[in-house]
């Protein structure tokens, strides 16, 4: 049986990474008496994949891991079961049962909400008219940079919402193996519109916090050419 677990993120987990994350639900699964599948073979491993790494000092409400179990309790008792071993920090909040011929969640991802708030030190201007006429250009260039080359970006057809909320902006960008784009990346380029936002991503960072709210699979019919969003916990069922 496939299992998709959603959890939450926060606080001082916010500074541990994926890897440790993914050794971290080992560990609960044992611990909270999760039937958990393996591998064969000499090492045995439990069948687990997690949905998209999420990046260091980020926080989040909705982060995806994929298991297979043997067998398993209802969706309730698999929550408390598994919050009753878990740090502060890190909350589950449900736990679906997958179709048998379902994709894992990492394959699914195409799309991410983020919230991105700045600290009140950092003294920007509302953003609502940069914002506007950030998202009225008819392309958004930007070079992203890697270890061996640069690559020259539109970033317009991978935003799908900005908007101001809570003094901050909210955004749902492009997001898995097809196209994928970070909030930190939108920020650089709109920061030509707004020499304070400019000013805050060079000197002061530590002042901008993002914050992963959902993790969405496209599920529009086939011809469409408008993307469907569904978040990946809706593919499931819960266990009663």
């Amino acid at each position: 049986m496939k299992i998709r677990i959603k959890f939450r993120k926060w606080g001082v987990m916010k500074f541990v990474g994926h890897l440790d994350i993914m050794r971290y639900f080992q560990k609960a699964m044992r611990r909270a008496s999760i039937d958990i599948s393996y591998t064969a073979g000499y090492s045995p491993h439990q069948i687990m994949s997690f949905a998209s790494p999420l990046g260091l000092g980020l926080t989040s409400d909705g982060e995806y891991l994929d298991i297979e179990v043997n067998s398993t309790m209802s969706s309730r008792q698999a929550v408390d079961a598994l919050n009753a071993v878990m740090a502060d920090g890190v909350e589950v909040v449900s736990y679906v049962l997958l179709p048998d011929s379902a994709k894992n969640a990492m394959s699914l991802v195409a799309a991410a909400d983020y919230l991105v708030s700045f600290d009140k030190a950092a003294s920007l201007p509302p953003l609502e008219e940069t914002a506007a006429r950030f998202l009225s250009a008819e392309a958004i260039p930007y070079v992203k940079k890697t270890k061996k080359n640069e690559l020259e970006l539109d970033l317009k057809p991978m935003i799908h919402k900005l908007r101001v909320q809570d003094g901050g902006l909210f955004m749902r960008l492009a997001a898995g193996s097809a196209a994928n784009i970070k909030p930190v990346q939108v920020l650089e380029a709109m920061s030509p519109l707004c020499p304070q936002l400019r000013a805050l991503l060079e000197e002061k960072p530590h002042l901008i916090q993002v914050h992963r709210l959902e993790l969405y699979a496209d599920k529009r019919d086939a011809g469409s050419l408008d993307p469907f969003f569904v978040p990946l916990e809706k593919l499931g069922e819960e266990i009663v």
